[in-house]
């Protein structure tokens, strides 16, 4: 019965979709000086910071949903980078929070990671990669940021884009509302409202793809050597 309720198509333009990964990571980066130089005594900021990784997580999602994708190999070419950027933050988290946190859960670029890797197997649809798609999806979302959830909302995300319905928006909000478990709150869901006034604006910006890569792990690098003074200023970090 939802399956066959019909719902708009949802068309962001590329200006628009690079605007809600600029602010994205203007939250991002908000909650890291938060969480990783005031010990996220913020409230405010680490509300805002429940907004980024749906945001990202929207802007891959809706890529990865465009035609040709699988034919053109970006499945690939998009994990390989989010590995590669992956792997280059983890010093950064081991310095800020030993192993430990860099190991588990493992960063938002792994996160996207396995998001891509679960994406390329349903787009597949075979039945081997239905079954690796259940491996991926239990064993990534059990060792990612964010957990299953973020896993969720991107599938939801790719699913309404190419067939939009009742189904993928319900997984959608479903899965943004899981999140409360994992932050004890409900801001992840203002990245839909986030998402429709984009949807209503074409905005003129330019695609800058690797500087979102890269930005990841050098703002990450550049909050450890702001640590270093403030350390020695008797700065205590938890």
């Amino acid at each position: 019965m939802l399956n066959n309720l019909s719902l708009p198509r949802l068309i962001v333009s590329d200006g628009s979709l690079e605007a809600l990964k600029w602010l994205a990571l203007v939250l991002m980066t908000v909650d890291h000086i938060n969480k990783f130089l005031f010990n996220g005594t913020n409230d405010a900021a680490f509300a805002a910071g429940r907004v980024a990784m749906p945001l990202f997580v929207f802007a891959l999602a809706y890529n990865l949903a465009r035609p040709g994708v699988l034919e053109h190999g970006a499945y690939l070419r998009t994990m390989k980078r989010l590995a590669l950027f992956g792997v280059l933050a983890m010093p950064a988290f081991v310095v800020m929070g030993g192993i430990g946190a860099a190991l588990r859960p493992l960063n938002i670029m792994f996160a996207l990671l396995a998001l891509t890797a679960t994406l390329n197997l349903i787009d597949r649809r075979t039945i081997g990669s239905y079954a690796a798609t259940a491996a991926v999806f239990l064993v990534g979302g059990a060792n990612v940021e964010y957990w299953w959830p973020a896993l969720a909302f991107g599938i939801a995300v790719w699913w309404y884009c190419k067939r939009p319905g009742a189904m993928p928006l319900a997984l959608a909000l479903t899965a943004l509302a899981a999140l409360w478990f994992i932050s004890s709150n409900l801001w992840a869901l203002l990245a839909l409202p986030a998402v429709l006034v984009a949807s209503l604006f074409d905005l003129r910006m330019p695609r800058l793809r690797w500087v979102f890569y890269a930005y990841y792990p050098v703002h990450l690098f550049a909050l450890c050597l702001i640590r270093i003074p403030m350390s020695k200023a008797g700065y205590l970090f938890f």
